[in-house]
C-alpha cells in the first residue's frame, strides 16, 4: 500500500475512533475519585475483603490503646451487656426464635457495626427487633420500654404514627364494601389521581407496590420514548435495590446500562451536553445531605471520616443546571422522591427547590402507611404503547396496584395534606428542625463531646469530630437512653414533624448523656498519633495479614511489614 494511502487510511481511523475516545475521557474525568464513584472496582475488591473477627483482647484495644483504657472499655462493655439483657429481655427472646427463618433479621443483625466487631456486639448487646405499640413520636417494645422513635419507619412516618393509624383505620371503613376485589378501581382511585396531578403538577398517574417498582416503571418509560440505552445516576444515591440502579457492592451482576457520575460537578453536565445515548437522570434530593456519598450506616464506621452538610442554595443552582441541561439534550429528569416525598413541602422537592421534573416517583408516605409506588410524569412519557405500532409496547402490571385498602388509606393522606394540623408543619419547617439541630449542637460542644449532627430538615445524621474507631458504640448508648434507631445506627436519625419542643428536648437531653457516658466510658481515647487515615491504614494491614494467614498480633509492629505484605499480595 502506497504511503499516501497508509496516511489516509490512518487518518480516517483516528476520526473514527477520536470520539469514542473523548467521550470515554470525559465519562471518567465525570467520575467521583471513591470507591462508591466506581462500582465494578468496588465489586471487585468486595470479593477479597476477608472476614475475620476480634477476639476479647483485640476488640477493646483495635485503635492500640493502653491496657488501662482497654480495662475500662470491658467493664463498660460488660455493664452495657448487663443493662440490655434485663431491659430488652422478652425482645431480644422473642427475635432469637424467629431470626433463623428470617433472612433480612439475620442480615440487619450482622451488619449493624462494622464486622470485626460484629460477633461479640450480637452476643451481648442485642435489644430486638419488636415493638407492640407506638403513639405520638413513640414505640414500646416487648419489655414496656417506650422510647422516642429515631427510626422514622424508613421514612414512612413523615407526621407521627397516630397520623397513619387513622389513615388506615378511616381508610379501610371506606372501602370495606368493595373489599379486596382487584383489577377494577375503587371509586377513591379517581380523587386520588386528581390530587396527586394537583401536587405534582403533572398530567398522568401510575401506581405501584412499591418505590423500587415506581423507579424501575419510570425509567422503563425513558428508555421506551426516547429510544435511549443509560441511565445516569449520581454517585451514594439510592434508588432501590433494581440491579440498573444498585451498580455497586450488594449487586452480583454489572449494570450495563448505568452511568454513575459525580452529583454538582461541571463535569458531569458536560457528559450529559456531549451525549446522544443517555435517556433519563435520576436525582435522590436526599443526597443533598451528603452528595456523592452513600447512605451513611455505622456498619462501615470504621473511623470518623463520615461528613454531611446540606446547602440548599447550592443544590437548588445545580438542580437548575441538570435541567436546563436535560431540557436542552431531550433527557428525561426523574426527581425520585420515594423517601424525601412530602417530608419537605407539600409539593416535595419540586416545590422545595423550585425545578420542575419530567417524572417524579413516590412511595413511603404517601399511601397512609400503606406499601406504595407512584410515577407522576408528563403525559408524553407516560403512555405505554405507540398510536402508530401497536405491538410496540411497554408493559407494567401488577397484581396489587391500585388495591383498594391502598386507595383508601392514600385518600386520607391527601385530604389531610390540605388540614390546618399539615398546613402547621409545613410552616417555618427549615427554621425549627435547624435550631433544633443548632440547639442540641450548642449542647455537644458545652458537654465537651467531640460529637455534632448534620441534617436535611428533620432527617440527621451524627458526625464524629475526633478520629476513632469506636463511634459506632454511640448507637448502643443511645439505645440505652431510650432512643429507638434503626439498624443503620447513628448513619441516619429521622424525626417525625408531630415533635414537640418538649418531646425534642427530651431526645436532646438523652442524646447528650449517652455521649457524655461513652466518652467517659472511654471509648474515645484521645491517642496522640490516631489519626482517621491511621485507622484505615491499621485495618488494610490486618486484612493483609488475614489474607496471607498470619496471625493479628498487636505486639508485632505492622506499619515495618506493609510493603513485604503488599507485595507478598
Amino acid at each position: 500500500m502506497p504511503i499516501t494511502a497508509q496516511w489516509a487510511l490512518a487518518a480516517v481511523l483516528v476520526l473514527l475512533i477520536a470520539p469514542r475516545l473523548l467521550r470515554r475521557l470525559q465519562l471518567s474525568r465525570a467520575k467521583h475519585p471513591s470507591l462508591t464513584g466506581h462500582a465494578r472496582i468496588a465489586r471487585m475488591l468486595a470479593k477479597f475483603v476477608p472476614c475475620y473477627e476480634y477476639d476479647d483482647e483485640h476488640f477493646f484495644r483495635a485503635d492500640g490503646a493502653p491496657e488501662l483504657v482497654a480495662t475500662q472499655r470491658r467493664s463498660a462493655f460488660q455493664r452495657l451487656a448487663s443493662l440490655y439483657a434485663q431491659r430488652f429481655a422478652l425482645t431480644a427472646q422473642k427475635t432469637a426464635e424467629v431470626q433463623g427463618g428470617i433472612s433480612d433479621l439475620q442480615f440487619t443483625a450482622r451488619y449493624r457495626v462494622p464486622f470485626q466487631f460484629s460477633r461479640l456486639v450480637r452476643q451481648h448487646l442485642n435489644a430486638g427487633a419488636f415493638v407492640s405499640s407506638s403513639s405520638g413520636p413513640t414505640t414500646t417494645d416487648l419489655d414496656g420500654n417506650r422510647r422516642y422513635d429515631l427510626t422514622g419507619s424508613y421514612g414512612v412516618n413523615v407526621f407521627g404514627y397516630n397520623f397513619y393509624k387513622e389513615c388506615i383505620e378511616r381508610g379501610s371503613a371506606r372501602v370495606r364494601d368493595l373489599g379486596p376485589v382487584l383489577g377494577a378501581l375503587h371509586p377513591l382511585t379517581a380523587d386520588n389521581v386528581q390530587r396527586l396531578r394537583q401536587i405534582s403538577g403533572l398530567d398522568e398517574i401510575s401506581f405501584h407496590m412499591s418505590g423500587t417498582e415506581a423507579v424501575m416503571q419510570a425509567v422503563r418509560l425513558a428508555r421506551y420514548h426516547t429510544t435511549r440505552r443509560y441511565l445516569v445516576r449520581f454517585c451514594g444515591a439510592y434508588h432501590g435495590w433494581w440491579g440498573d440502579v444498585q451498580p455497586g457492592v450488594g449487586n452480583p451482576q454489572r449494570a450495563r446500562d448505568t452511568f454513575t457520575l459525580r452529583d454538582m460537578n461541571t463535569r458531569s453536565l458536560t457528559v450529559l451536553q456531549s451525549r446522544r445515548d443517555i435517556a433519563c437522570v435520576l436525582v435522590n434530593p436526599l443526597q443533598a445531605l451528603h452528595p456523592n456519598i452513600a447512605a451513611p450506616s455505622d456498619s462501615t464506621l470504621l473511623d470518623s471520616s463520615r461528613e454531611a452538610h446540606f446547602d440548599r442554595a447550592a443544590y437548588t443552582k445545580w438542580l437548575q443546571q441538570l435541567r436546563a441541561v436535560c431540557t436542552e439534550r431531550g433527557i428525561v429528569l426523574i426527581f425520585d422522591e420515594v423517601f424525601l416525598g412530602f417530608r419537605l413541602a407539600r409539593g416535595g422537592a419540586q416545590e422545595y427547590f423550585g425545578v420542575k421534573a419530567d417524572m417524579v416517583t413516590y412511595g413511603k408516605t404517601v399511601a397512609g402507611g400503606l406499601p406504595i409506588g407512584v410515577i407522576c410524569g408528563r403525559r408524553d412519557l407516560m403512555r405505554r404503547f405507540r398510536e402508530d405500532r401497536p405491538a410496540d409496547v411497554c408493559f407494567a402490571r401488577g397484581t396489587f396496584n391500585s388495591h383498594p385498602y391502598i386507595m383508601g388509606a392514600m385518600n386520607e393522606f391527601l385530604l389531610k395534606l390540605d388540614s390546618p394540623v399539615i398546613q402547621a408543619h409545613y410552616r417555618d419547617l427549615d427554621r425549627i428542625w435547624d435550631e433544633r439541630a443548632a440547639m442540641l449542637n450548642k449542647q455537644l460542644l458545652e458537654a465537651a463531646v467531640n460529637v455534632r449532627v448534620a441534617n436535611l430538615s428533620s432527617v440527621w445524621t451524627v458526625r464524629y469530630l475526633q478520629p476513632s474507631q469506636y463511634n459506632w458504640m454511640f448507637q448502643y448508648y443511645l439505645r440505652a437512653q431510650d432512643l429507638a434507631l434503626s439498624w443503620v445506627g447513628t448513619g441516619r436519625l429521622i424525626f417525625s414533624l408531630d415533635y414537640t419542643d418538649a418531646d425534642f428536648a427530651a431526645v436532646a437531653d438523652r442524646f447528650v448523656s449517652a455521649a457524655k457516658q461513652m466518652q467517659a466510658d472511654n471509648w474515645w481515647w484521645p491517642g496522640t498519633e490516631l489519626t482517621n487515615k491511621a485507622i484505615r491504614r491499621r485495618v488494610l494491614q490486618e486484612m493483609l495479614r488475614v489474607r496471607l494467614h498470619r496471625p493479628l498480633d498487636r505486639s508485632v509492629a505492622l506499619a515495618e511489614d506493609t510493603k513485604e505484605l503488599a507485595s507478598k499480595a
